[in-house]
């Protein structure tokens, strides 16, 4: 099953690099994975994110507020691969 992961953030730098690295760890680890963008600030609230950039795997926030490092991201979405 295609993975579903969301970056939430209204655009600013650390958004940007969030999503950068998160695209880059998917498409290296050839991880089944659909990535979308979240803008929109109400969307954001809705996940109970109040700082971004935010990380959404299969709808369960991970992380909020900071930019993790590339292995981070790769653990955390390997731990949600199965599940």
């Amino acid at each position: 099953m295609k993975m579903n992961i969301k970056i939430l953030g209204t655009g600013c730098p650390k958004c940007k690099t969030l999503e950068k690295l998160t695209t880059e760890v998917v498409n290296e680890n050839n991880f089944d994975a659909e990535i979308s963008k979240v803008e929109d600030i109400v969307q954001i609230m809705n996940y109970g994110v109040m700082g971004t950039p935010g990380l959404v795997v299969n709808e369960k926030v991970l992380i909020s507020g900071r930019v993790p490092s590339k292995d981070e991201i790769k653990k955390l979405i390997e731990k949600h691969i199965n599940g």
